[in-house]
């Protein structure tokens, strides 16, 4: 009798399934990003050595001009970008894999409209720093809480697709809040700090922001590196996840409630910063293929890398700052196009 070979799980295997082992790739690119890292704190116009920096770090404050940059400027500064970054690439992974589709992103349940949404309202109603962060962050997962209720009680459609029917509907009104809040804000003061509030900024960032947002991105982190295996299998389908043993639907909202609650906290530490989250995933894809448990950590160190240097980029090319999704956008959607393009000629399913 002929034999029958084998098939691979049924899937969106965008990329084929092959990639570097964690215990090869994560060193090299833990120690690319310890490089992204010394750089993003060594440059600037007031310039820092290696041995400078060091000295400081240690103890040595023989030069107070230098010190006051590295511990209260530059330092706040590199680790918000690197923590932006590793949040948002991890929740573009995380939603990827529970969404079956390698174009989605994590504003895909309306999570940074609704975030934006209460930061410009706060803005609006001349709240403190910590009010408006608050404000956003709670906001962004009031937003992706209502799309979850609407998809369970619509139930329609297969409820993956209704939850992101039910997101771009609630982030398109938060997005007309947006706007209605722009119009009505002062067009002298409140104005423009809204619009540059909305292209994304580290620019006024303190240690006290990362100390606000950083709890709320590991906690939204453990879940998804603990289950990552688990979350792997939801790429197969919901019925191969069911059964492998998988609760495929409790598993399903606990990793868009840990993808939600770091994009939330992401967008009300910076503002809305687009193509992270989107692009970072595929970069990470072509490194490590498909599998989730490879995907997460690579994602992680990539995304945080990348915004290091972006955020490093968007202080240093100019005289002056950059909004980080501007760079984000000219950096991304070149590189995307060419992910795409390099995607379709190894032969990957869109």
């Amino acid at each position: 009798m002929a034999r029958v070979p084998m098939r691979p799980p049924s899937g969106p295997c965008w990329v084929a399934e092959r990639g570097l082992t964690p215990p090869v790739l994560t060193p090299v690119l833990a120690a690319a990003l310890g490089l992204a890292l010394l750089l993003a704190v060594a440059s600037g116009p007031y310039g820092l050595s290696p041995g400078q920096i060091l000295a400081i770090l240690t103890g040595d404050r023989s030069d107070p001009q230098a010190a006051t940059v590295l511990i209260n400027i530059r330092l706040p500064r590199v680790l918000a970008a690197a923590v932006l970054g590793a949040a948002l690439a991890s929740a573009g992974a995380a939603y990827q894999t529970v969404f079956r589709n390698p174009l989605v992103s994590p504003d895909i349940l309306g999570v940074s409209a609704g975030a934006g949404f209460g930061a410009v309202l706060g803005i609006l109603l001349g709240l403190p720093v910590i009010a408006i962060q608050l404000l956003g962050f709670a906001t962004g997962l009031v937003t992706v809480g209502l799309v979850l209720a609407l998809g369970l009680v619509l139930r329609g459609g297969g409820q993956v697709l209704v939850m992101v029917l039910c997101g771009i509907a609630i982030g398109a009104l938060a997005g007309a809040g947006i706007s209605l809040v722009k119009l009505l804000a002062d067009p002298e003061q409140q104005l423009p700090a809204i619009t540059f509030w909305l292209m994304g900024s580290l620019a006024g960032i303190k240690r006290a922001d990362i100390a606000l947002a950083l709890p709320a991105v590991l906690v939204g982190l453990a879940p998804l590196i603990v289950l990552r295996w688990r979350i792997g299998l939801l790429a197969m389908g919901e019925d191969e996840a069911q059964a492998m043993g998988v609760n495929a639907r409790a598993l399903r909202l606990l990793v868009i409630a840990c993808a939600t609650l770091m994009t939330s906290a992401a967008v009300s530490m910076a503002g809305v910063i687009g193509w992270v989250g989107l692009m970072v995933p595929h970069m990470a894809r072509l490194m490590t293929g498909p599998r989730f448990d490879r995907l997460l950590p690579a994602a992680l160190l990539i995304g945080a890398g990348f915004m290091v240097l972006v955020d490093t980029a968007a202080r240093s090319i100019a005289g002056i700052e950059l909004p980080l999704g501007i760079l984000t956008a000219v950096l991304g959607a070149p590189v995307f196009i060419g992910l795409l393009g390099r995607g379709a000629r190894a032969g990957w399913a869109a």
